[in-house]
């Protein structure tokens, strides 16, 4: 695999300047890596959770955003998707905005007709991308409607939407469009005035990440049939080759240092070594592993080991430099089978961010590394957490959240967790 890339190595760059340590400002958090900051974890574990509130907000897939003391929810309400501001303290609605919504159909997709994709906050901004392809722009202080945008309008994945969009120097950029008739826009985040426009290929399911090639600021995105690295600030083609992680592409890539690793492709996983000769980008193989494929998780990265949910429904723990799976722990050991998947993707799980739709009963569950823990919360609402292990899985903990529904990301700030289920989000803390 060859490019004309010619910024390395790849480091993975902070999205939100500033943030606050324990914000949750887009998908898959501050960095899109699936870490939380500033939890610690209880001397002693409780029994139960204690429930703060519980807040109805509309049907849907997405993870909230938590930035400072607000958390900003999107969701379906009868007709129309609706984006929520809410006092992450008490519940209580800040702000609310609506617009009439595209009707989800076929198969069961209307039992999953909310949004998929995450909210992302920077800048005092919020922008939300709907099933159709619609992305809002709000103050975050006020919910003031600063633009909405509707290109590519009537085209979107076969699945609806599942990519999260996300803020970049000032830039709202978005995966829009369907098969044959999309790509990837930036939008000036104050004005709404488009700043570029790639439509090398069309959108699949996964999310972008920010990454800083050389001294250039790039988004890697899965495609409907390519990895990409775009220029951030002017949508130039860095890098792109063929990709496929088997029936639609719908994990996030994970760069660590001049590492990439991801999903397939068709089964199982990849890593490769990102390496500068004379003028171009080169991948030389590291690795693949063919033991855990996922169908709409991407596993997280902590300290040398990858955690993640595999398209059998099992924890999996897999060593970064050689690929070689550590240990497997079936999810239906650890607090039952996980409901029914959807017909179209949660955000991009790649919410969850990124998840494809339609096959499969199984790997729809969210990992999130909360240092000195791990969380697991599986669509039946079993919130597991279990400590970082090279040799077995660990539990320590597990919690019933909510009556099931649960395929967005657990949010996890300081002693709190937000859940969002099929309708509501739930604030839990651990006391």
């Amino acid at each position: 695999m060859r490019t004309n890339l010619l910024f390395a190595p790849l480091v993975l760059a902070h999205l939100v300047a500033g943030s606050f340590a324990a914000d949750w400002p887009q998908w898959r958090g501050p960095n899109r890596d699936g870490k939380a900051a500033g939890f610690t974890a209880p001397q002693a574990w409780p029994r139960e959770l204690t429930q703060k509130w519980k807040v109805a907000v509309g049907i849907g897939d997405s993870t909230p955003a938590l930035v400072g003391d607000k958390v900003y929810v999107f969701a379906r309400q009868e007709g129309d998707e609706v984006t929520t501001c809410l006092d992450a303290a008490s519940g209580k609605v800040v702000w609310q905005d609506k617009y009439a919504a595209q009707t989800v159909t076929g198969g069961p997709a209307p039992n999953h007709s909310g949004p998929r994709s995450s909210p992302a906050v920077a800048g005092g901004k919020v922008c939300t991308l709907g099933v159709a392809g619609v992305l809002s722009c709000f103050d975050a202080a006020t919910g003031n409607l600063l633009w909405r945008k509707e290109d590519f309008k009537g085209a979107w994945p076969m699945f609806f939407t599942g990519s999260s969009p996300i803020i970049v120097d000032g830039l709202c950029i978005a995966q829009l469009g369907g098969r044959n008739n999309g790509g990837i826009v930036a939008y000036d985040a104050a004005s709404g005035a488009e700043r570029w426009k790639w439509t090398g290929d069309t959108p699949a399911y996964g999310s972008p990440v920010l990454i800083t090639v050389g001294n250039v600021k790039a988004i890697l995105a899965p495609t409907d049939s390519n990895l990409v690295a775009l220029n951030a600030a002017d949508g130039k083609t860095l890098w792109q080759v063929k990709y496929s992680q088997g029936r639609y592409n719908t994990a996030t890539p994970i760069v660590d240092g001049s590492t990439l690793i991801y999903a397939g492709p068709a089964q199982g996983m990849t890593a490769e070594k990102l390496d500068k000769q004379r003028a171009e980008l080169t991948a030389a193989p590291l690795w693949k592993n063919g033991d855990n494929s996922m169908n709409f998780n991407t596993p997280v990265l902590k300290d040398g080991l990858l955690y993640g949910i595999s398209s059998t429904n099992a924890l999996f723990c897999v060593k970064a430099d050689s690929g070689q799976t550590a240990w497997n722990a079936p999810l239906s050991s650890q607090g039952g089978q996980p409901a029914p998947p959807p017909a179209a993707p949660p955000p991009g799980k790649g919410g969850k961010g990124g998840r494809g739709g339609g096959g499969g009963t199984a790997g729809y569950a969210s990992v999130v590394d909360a240092a000195p823990v791990l969380f697991a919360l599986t669509p039946a609402a079993q919130l597991v957490i279990f400590e970082p292990s090279a040799t077995e899985f660990k539990q320590v903990a597990s919690y019933k959240v909510a009556d099931g529904g649960t395929y967005a990301h657990p949010v996890v700030s300081g002693n709190r967790v937000f859940i969002k289920d099929k309708d509501a989000v739930t604030l839990w803390t651990i006391e």
